[in-house]
């Protein structure tokens, strides 16, 4: 599918906040709300959106004590499938979150989110180390989150340090 100038910055808008109204959308970039509802639609038919989403800062959130892992996979890939087989098993554990193939000293990169370090550890040695293709797992967990997808997460005060100059 061919996608004008407007089509992208209709994608990067809503992209970059999913709750901006339609009449808002039309506004913004000088285009009927009928045209831009169509177009939506038409995203959404061919797969080109796929979802919408909120961003959660979680560590606002005392009741919620989940962990965030990341995990590069070496794997062996197969003839005939490459990576996506390995990669198709691997994305339909519910903990994972995110699938990446990579360039580099590994293959894929999984985002695991789990309810604590050991539930991960668990994901980790018992489901996906014992697949068949994986040759090696490094496992790293998030302490804490600055940025995601653009999104400064940090309450910054500004900076009340006295000035000194020599």
């Amino acid at each position: 599918m061919k996608l004008s100038h407007k089509d992208i910055e209709l994608l990067q808008l809503i992209e970059k906040d999913a709750n901006l109204s339609v009449s808002t959308l039309a506004k913004m970039l000088n285009v009927p709300e009928d045209e831009i509802q169509e177009k939506l639609d038409l995203f959404v038919k061919e797969n080109i959106i796929v979802q919408y989403t909120a961003l959660v800062n979680w560590s606002k959130v005392k009741e919620h004590n989940g962990v965030t892992a990341i995990i590069e996979v070496k794997v062996t890939p197969k003839r005939g499938v490459g990576f996506d087989e390995i990669a198709e098993r691997i994305y339909k554990y519910p903990e994972v979150q995110s699938l990446y193939l990579m360039s580099g000293s590994y293959d894929l990169a999984v985002t695991v989110e789990g309810k604590s370090m050991n539930e991960v550890a668990s994901f980790v040695s018992d489901r996906l180390s014992t697949l068949d293709s994986v040759l090696s797992t490094t496992t790293h967990f998030q302490l804490k989150k600055y940025k995601h997808d653009g999104t400064i997460f940090e309450d910054r005060d500004d900076d009340h340090r006295m000035v000194v100059t020599p």
